[in-house]
């Protein structure tokens, strides 16, 4: 056994130490940020709403442990009255659905769990605009707010959803949803140098790009982290699901980009273009993301590329474990601490984040094994 693997071995007993002990105090429960050391919990139609189950589903798999999987079937349930009864559904569907359903029933075969994620892909598709080729971001969040022409970086991850309802389908409208959203996001995110912008508002009447905006980072001519690594797996993964080569390359430029503006100890800071005066938070939560991410990159490049990709996220998650990973206390719910959820709000800085542990378990499950991803 090498050394890595028996990192990653001690690592995920680890994990599923701590989760075990939490799995008894979230139970079946939705948690976004740690705050004072526990977890706050969210309503069941919170864009965060699918990590929790999703960790669970990671851990089942790899200790068939029923009490963890009972769990995350009882999230899975609560989210019906979601799909059937909230008004504002918006584009995190995918985070949720495929965290909670597909997860499922890639484990499973429950044809319940198949049903919900169908619904739920038909849901995110209709919130495709045909004149700008894009999904819509959010809703509409008080009279008078008017963001039908929003768009942001993040939505790449809720693109799998589509292409996996199109592979259980046989109907080819949900992946052409998700390659025009593709497109419009190579088109207007990412930046020449590899940085993105978060959200672009485009007009929806004419589909004509308007703006872009900050967002969750400090500018919209800053370099929001996060942002980052959600365009390195996203694209990654629209590679995967479409083999067509420009994904990758957009792939490989923005990793570049975060690999090139990472400090010594591979954690990112929440936003990598900042002026002085402004406090460099650590956000480990996009670590753990970029992490996924360029392992997605390494098993699409030939071998003598892939290493660098794949000793990159391996040093990223490692030192996640060594330096951010918080495992014997019992008075902090969180596994990985110093996220930076929202800056420019002053919204959960420099706290674990649920988002940032089901990215670092899906890493070390990945350098494990390869397993089929939800995605």
């Amino acid at each position: 056994m090498t050394n890595d693997v028996q990192w990653v071995a001690e690592a995920l007993q680890k994990v599923y130490g701590k989760v075990g002990r939490t799995n008894m105090k979230i139970g079946a429960n939705f948690p976004h940020a740690s705050v004072n050391g526990s977890y706050q919990l969210e309503e069941p139609h919170w864009w965060t709403a699918g990590f929790w189950p999703g960790l669970l589903w990671l851990l089942y798999r790899e200790t068939k442990d029923e009490s963890l999987k009972e769990t995350a079937k009882q999230c899975e349930k609560q989210l019906d009255s979601v799909i059937t009864d909230y008004y504002k559904l918006d584009h995190d569907i995918g985070f949720m659905w495929t965290l909670t359903s597909v997860a499922n029933y890639k484990l499973t075969k429950d044809e319940d769990s198949k049903r919900r994620a169908l619904l739920a892909a038909n849901l995110l598709a209709a919130r495709f605009n045909c004149k700008g080729n894009y999904i819509r971001a959010w809703n509409s969040r008080y009279k008078g707010d008017e963001n039908t022409g929003w768009a942001i970086i993040d939505c790449l991850m809720n693109l799998p959803l589509l292409f996996w309802a199109t592979k259980e389908t046989g109907d080819p409208r949900f992946s052409h949803v998700a390659k025009k959203h593709g497109e419009t996001a190579l088109n207007h995110f990412i930046r020449k140098d590899g940085s993105v912008h978060h959200i672009v508002q485009f007009n929806p009447e004419t589909g004509e790009k308007e703006k872009a905006l900050g967002g969750q980072g400090f500018s919209s001519d800053s370099a929001w982290s996060r942002g980052a690594s959600w365009a390195i797996y996203g694209l990654a993964l629209l590679y995967r699901d479409t083999g067509e080569s420009h994904y990758l390359q957009a792939a490989k430029g923005v990793a570049h980009f975060f690999i090139a503006h990472l400090p010594d100890d591979f954690v990112p800071y929440w936003d990598f273009r900042l002026p002085q005066g402004i406090t460099n938070y650590r956000d480990s939560s996009a670590g753990a993301i970029a992490a996924c991410g360029l392992l997605a990159i390494s098993q699409a490049v030939e071998r003598t590329e892939a290493n660098m990709y794949k000793r990159t996220a391996i040093k990223m998650l490692r030192s996640l474990y060594d330096h951010y990973g918080d495992w014997e206390n019992d008075g902090q719910d969180g596994l990985i601490l110093h996220g930076t959820s929202h800056y420019p709000e002053g919204k959960n800085i420099d706290v674990p984040l649920i988002y940032g542990d089901y990215f670092f378990v899906e890493g070390l499950t990945s350098l494990k094994a390869e397993y089929e991803l939800f995605w």
